[in-house]
C-alpha cells in the first residue's frame, strides 16, 4: 500500500512521508476539528477536484488516482493528512447470486490508540455492502473519508462482464481548503463553521450567515448577476441584472424594471379637427385617442414631451382667416383629472391669412407632485381656432421620462 500518512505509524515515518502530507488543509468544522476532504486541483486546471478520482480498469477492478486529503478523527484525536502519490488499484468481490449490493470506497485511518485493531496505517479500503433487494451502502467507519459508492449487480464477476462502471459509480468526494480559503463545493453541502465563511458552488459565491449559505449576489447591497438571474431575491429592494440587460428591482413579489421608462406612444397617421374646443379624436385618423400610461417614480416628478407635425387649411371658398392649431394633453390618475388641456401649456402652430405651410412643433414640461407608484395616463387633445379651418395633426407623439 503506497498511501502515505503523518503521525500514524509508531516507527518508520520518513522525511518523505512528512513532506508529502504537510498540506495545510484546515478548513474549520468547529473550534477544534477541521473538515475531512480532498484538496482541490487538477493537472490542467480544468477540473475542480481530480484527487482520488476512480474509474473502472477491468471487470471487477478500478483505479483510484493520486491525490491529497485530510481525515478528521474524533474531537480528541486530531486530523490525519494523507497523500496517495501514485494511483492505486482496488478489486471488488463477485456479486451475490440473487441480490445486488452497494460497496463503499473510503480513505481510512487505522490508529490502534483508538480502536481494537493492532494496525497503524492509512489505506484505500472497500467497505463491502450487504446483498439486498434494495441495497444500500454501510455507514463509513470512524476516521474515514468516503470516496465512492459502487453498485455491484447480482452475479457480477470477471467471467460475465463484471461491474458496469459507466452506471455503477456514485461520486461522494468532498473538497477541503485551508482556513479562510473559498471552498469549491463538490458533493454534499455541509453547514458553515462561522459567519463570514465562503464557498463556491460553481455558479455563485456564497457566504455563511450563521444559519444558511447566502449567495454573495444576494447579500445586502449585492446585485444578482445576469448569469444567476433565476436566483430568488433575498429582500425587497434588491437589484439584479435582468436577462435582457435591464437593471431590475425586487418589489416584494416580482422583479420589475429598477428605472422604468421612458414611456412613449405615437401615431404616424394624420387627422384633423375643426373643433374650437379640445377633443381627443381626429377625423380621418384610425387610432384615436392617442395616450400613454406611466408609473410615477419615487421622486414624484416626470418630464412630459409631446408634439406633432401641424398644418392649417381653409374650408373651400374661404380666404383671409388667420388661425392656429393647438395640441394639449389631459393627465388623469384613474377617474381623477390631474390636468386639463390648456392653451398656455399647448404646442401651437399659427398661420396668417392664407399660407398653408406645415410646422413640426413640440414642447417639454415637468409634471410634479405626483403620487409615487401611482399609475397615470396622458392623452393627446387637439383644437382649431376657427370652425372654417382644418387643424391637421400628423406624426403625433407623447413621451414621459420619469425623474430619478
Amino acid at each position: 500500500m503506497n498511501l502515505r500518512s503523518s503521525w500514524v505509524a509508531e516507527t518508520g515515518q520518513t522525511r518523505e512521508d512528512t513532506r508529502l502530507t504537510q498540506i495545510g488543509a484546515t478548513n474549520a468544522l468547529n473550534p477544534v476539528q477541521v473538515r475531512s476532504g480532498i484538496l482541490p486541483g487538477s493537472y490542467d486546471g480544468k477540473y475542480r477536484l481530480s484527487g482520488f478520482w476512480m474509474t473502472g480498469s477491468s471487470a471487477m477492478s478500478a483505479v483510484v488516482s493520486e491525490g491529497r486529503a485530510i481525515v478528521q478523527g474524533e474531537i480528541s484525536q486530531g486530523a490525519y493528512p494523507v497523500t496517495l502519490p501514485s494511483s492505486e488499484v482496488v478489486t471488488f468481490s463477485p456479486g451475490n447470486a440473487q441480490y445486488g449490493r452497494v460497496d463503499l470506497v473510503v480513505l481510512r485511518i487505522y490508529d490502534k490508540l483508538y480502536e481494537g485493531s493492532n494496525r497503524n496505517e492509512a489505506v484505500v479500503e472497500i467497505i463491502e455492502g450487504v446483498p439486498e433487494q434494495t441495497p444500500k451502502a454501510l455507514p463509513a467507519p470512524a476516521r474515514s473519508l468516503p470516496l465512492y459508492e459502487v453498485t455491484v449487480p447480482a452475479g457480477a464477476s470477471a467471467g460475465n462482464g463484471g461491474i458496469p462502471w459507466a452506471t455503477s459509480l456514485k461520486d461522494l468526494r468532498t473538497a477541503v481548503v485551508s482556513a479562510g480559503g473559498i471552498l469549491p463545493v463538490e458533493g454534499p453541502v455541509a453547514p458553515g463553521a462561522y459567519p463570514g465563511q465562503y464557498q463556491d458552488t460553481g455558479s455563485a459565491i456564497q457566504r455563511w450567515d450563521g444559519g444558511a449559505w447566502i449567495s454573495y449576489s444576494s447579500a445586502i447591497g449585492g446585485i444578482v448577476p445576469n448569469s444567476a438571474s433565476s436566483t430568488p431575491a433575498s429582500y425587497t429592494g434588491q437589484y439584479r441584472d435582468g436577462t435582457g440587460g435591464q437593471l431590475q428591482r425586487w418589489n416584494g413579489s416580482a422583479w420589475a424594471a429598477a428605472y422604468p421608462g421612458p414611456y412613449f406612444n405615437d401615431s404616424l397617421d394624420g387627422g384633423y379637427t375643426t373643433s374650437t374646443t379640445y377633443v381627443n379624436t381626429l377625423i380621418d385618423r384610425a387610432d384615436n385617442p392617442l395616450s400613454v400610461t406611466f408609473t410615477a417614480p419615487p421622486s414624484r416628478a416626470a418630464i412630459l414631451t409631446f408634439g406633432s407635425r401641424m398644418e392649417l387649411s381653409l374650408a373651400t371658398g374661404t380666404t383671409g382667416i388667420a388661425s392656429s392649431a393647438f395640441m394639449g394633453v389631459r393627465v388623469t390618475q384613474g377617474a381623477t383629472v390631474v390636468r386639463e388641456p390648456d392653451d398656455e401649456l399647448a404646442a401651437v402652430a399659427s398661420k396668417s391669412a392664407d399660407p398653408t405651410d406645415a410646422y413640426s412643433v413640440a414642447t417639454t414640461q415637468r409634471l410634479h407632485s405626483l403620487t409615487a407608484g401611482a399609475t397615470y395616463t396622458v392623452t393627446a387633445y387637439y383644437r382649431s381656432t376657427n370652425t372654417n379651418v382644418r387643424a391637421w395633426f400628423d406624426n403625433t407623439f407623447l413621451q414621459i421620462t420619469p425623474q430619478y
